[in-house]
């Protein structure tokens, strides 16, 4: 399944829960943990399935000899459930409809956790009752909704609906949903900045573990290049540890952590009074998004804990009055939070904090905490992210990056305000590739050439992958518009079109000589440099052979649409209705199709044009209006703010555009307008004449 589908597939699940939802009095509070434990029992299934031939064939080899274990022990080992027959996805779903269907879901849930200590209290089991309230068939619909999740569905794809799951919640619950849930492409860009490969990694705020999650995938995603770096990476390095206030969330916690198959401890615990991990210097990685500008922390909870007070801890401008000493609260707990994250790691740990952007530049004793991390040369990096990027809040956000073992004292601020995906209205979020643009800059800071040019490379690769997809179907189009298309210019344009994928070949040709160029400098360390410029000759051969397909597209949908008005009028004088035939429309959309995905092909490139325009040598360099390493002298003389406004600076045209270029566009938007109005005048008159016909006036 790829990811398209998969992302079908989750909308589908969503709409189809969602209704039922609807139809029924539960909030989505009261929904939400019954259907994510669905969704767990699902994943528990099918990787029980995946692994049943194997258990039962151990157990019957062990079966009467001295070796003998129970199908649970055996179960357990070989993929951590043990699913007895009445626990089975399938039984559930084929019950008849007289049973209590709650109960039995219940005692599926109550058996999974006899056999995994680690999910004993976990799993819900009772809060399937309410949802039989008002109807009781919802329990069936809502089993029958999630056995669409296809058989062989792996814990990665479950996991990813899972997340996709929280994220609808989160925004159906408005600020509470914010507790358990972190849009995942702001995670992904923390994780590819600290790049955790291995050890302990702590969230002193987990939500349901997303950081966890990613922390994970970003080994599993980076394995064949640390292996081709000569890195043997255990599967099982990281061991994650995690505390949240509210008991229903850890929960959430733990089944995020059982669908993705971690290993790790998750406790209920207040942070701000309570240190469940004795965590002081502890840990390799540190990674949360906790809660923003609490106030009501009392000052005797924190003052006297080194977790808090190593760095200062944060105090009121005021004396309190002597009425209230001994009830001092601080004034806002962002830089506890700091303070947490810098006191929490290891000699050489890393750490990534989303705080509000108010922290960046906070006065009075929040000032003085911000000055003492900074001579003490603790933060590595600060990431301004672009509003809208959270389901539960509109509060702009910072991105704050701790380095324990950083060797330069420069700080490398990074502003990524202009750089997102918007996906509706009101919410916005990283499409991969801008994760990966964004966070290559924190890697060529460190010196990490060599992932840059493997970056560009993977876009080449896929962009070619898209390019030699749509090949397989330009053929049987072409063909097709022969048949359809009478006129000159018509064939001509098709013929056009076929000439333009034949120059395909060519730069395929030119990509694979790239390819064995950038093999043999690869393993020579200094060859960096001549693959850039490789990269960059490459690049330059695909320009024109974009604009050109574009251009031809262009010409073949105006063809196409010249035809279909022709057959229109023709229907029309012959007293039929003037609408296109079955094989037209199927043309025009084949077509819109395939300048769709050549569209999706060329944004490779662009991401390629994107990164070495800015960083040309495969080296960091400071860009203007994106970022900017400054010195200790620069951040002192800015009162040592940490907002990356301040250093790295605007650019005027935002869009890079010459003069020349801008006015083009311009004329090409108002042709576009022109013939928009034109094809809205037809179709005005083609619906005022079949309404007249209808009407027989």
């Amino acid at each position: 399944m790829n990811a398209e589908q998969l992302k079908q597939l989750e909308a589908y699940l969503w709409s189809a829960a969602d209704n039922l939802r609807a139809n029924s009095d539960l909030k989505s509070s009261e929904y939400s943990t019954p259907v994510l434990g669905l969704i767990f029992l699902k994943f528990a299934d099918n990787k029980y399935a995946l692994a049943e031939d194997e258990i039962l064939k151990q157990h019957a080899k062990l079966k009467g000899g001295r070796r003998e274990k129970a199908i649970s022990e055996i179960a357990i080992e070989k993929c951590g459930f043990y699913l007895p027959d009445h626990a089975r996805y399938d039984y559930l779903l084929n019950l008849p409809e007289e049973k209590n269907i709650a109960k039995k879901i219940k005692e599926a849930m109550q058996d999974i956790e006899k056999y995994k200590p680690e999910l004993d209290g976990v799993l819900p089991k009772d809060e399937y009752i309410p949802l039989a309230r008002t109807d009781k068939t919802l329990p069936a619909q809502l089993l029958k909704t999630f056995s669409d999740i296809p058989r062989d569905a792996s814990g990665d794809m479950l996991g990813k609906i899972y997340e996709y799951f929280l994220g609808n919640f989160a925004l159906a619950e408005g600020q509470g949903g914010g507790e358990f849930f972190t849009p995942t492409s702001v995670v992904r860009l923390m994780v590819e900045i600290i790049e955790p490969y291995q050890g302990t990694v702590y969230d002193p705020a987990c939500g349901s573990g997303g950081m966890f999650v990613q922390s994970q995938h970003f080994v599993e995603s980076h394995r064949q290049e640390l292996e081709a770096l000569g890195e043997d990476q255990d599967q099982d390095q990281l061991f994650v540890y995690g505390q949240e206030k509210t008991l229903d969330t850890v929960k959430l916690a733990k089944m995020n952590l059982a669908v993705n198959g971690l290993r790790g401890e998750v406790r209920q615990a207040n942070s701000y009074a309570e240190d469940p991990y004795d965590g002081f210097g502890k840990f390799d990685y540190v990674m949360a998004n906790p809660p923003f500008n609490v106030d009501d922390v009392p000052l005797a909870t924190v003052e006297k804990d080194p977790r808090f007070n190593t760095y200062g801890v944060p105090r009121k401008k005021t004396k309190a009055k002597k009425s209230e000493q001994g009830k001092e609260t601080v004034p806002n707990a962002n830089y506890l939070w700091i303070n947490l994250f810098a006191t929490s790691l290891k000699d050489k740990g890393r750490a990534a904090l989303v705080m509000a952007n108010s922290a960046s530049d906070a006065r009075h004793s929040e000032a003085d905490i911000r000055q003492t991390l900074i001579e003490h040369n603790l933060i590595y990096g600060m990431l301004t992210l672009p509003s809208n990027m959270f389901y539960t809040v509109t509060l702009p956000a910072t991105l704050w990056f701790f380095d324990k073992a950083k060797q330069d004292d420069r700080i490398l601020f990074i502003d990524a305000r202009n750089i997102f995906t918007q996906i509706d209205r009101a919410h916005r979020e990283f499409s991969e590739e801008q994760i990966q643009n964004i966070a290559i800059i924190s890697k060529l800071h460190k010196g990490q050439r060599r992932s840059f040019v493997r970056l560009v490379d993977r876009y080449f690769e896929q962009g070619m992958a898209l390019l030699a997809e749509n090949e397989q179907q330009v053929k049987p189009v072409s063909e097709q518009l022969l048949d359809v298309l009478d006129d000159d210019a018509g064939k001509l344009a098709v013929r056009e079109l076929v000439k333009q994928w034949k120059a395909l070949g060519r730069l395929r040709g030119h990509f694979d000589k790239y390819r064995d160029e950038v093999k043999g400098k690869f393993r020579i360390h200094k060859q960096v440099n001549p693959i850039n410029r490789a990269q960059h000759k490459l690049q330059k051969k695909f320009e024109p052979f974009f604009a050109a397909l574009h251009d031809n597209l262009k010409q073949l949908d105006k063809t196409v649409r010249q035809h279909e008005e022709a057959q229109a009028e023709i229907a029309k004088k012959a007293g039929k209705r003037g609408t296109s035939d079955r094989q037209t429309r199927q043309l025009k959309e084949a077509l819109e199709l395939l300048h769709t995905e050549v569209k999706s092909a060329e944004s490779y490139f662009k991401h390629i044009h994107w990164l070495q325009e800015r960083f040309p040598n495969a080296e960091y360099e400071d860009v203007t209006g994106l970022c900017k390493l400054a010195t200790p002298e620069e951040v002192k003389e800015q009162d040592y703010s940490l907002n990356p406004g301040r250093y790295v600076g605007v650019v005027i045209e935002e869009d890079g555009k010459t003069e020349e270029e801008f006015l083009s566009e311009l004329l090409k938007l108002n042709e576009t307008i022109k013939t928009l109005n034109k094809d809205s005048n037809h179709l005005s008159k083609i619906i005022s004449d079949n309404l007249l016909a209808i009407t027989n006036e």
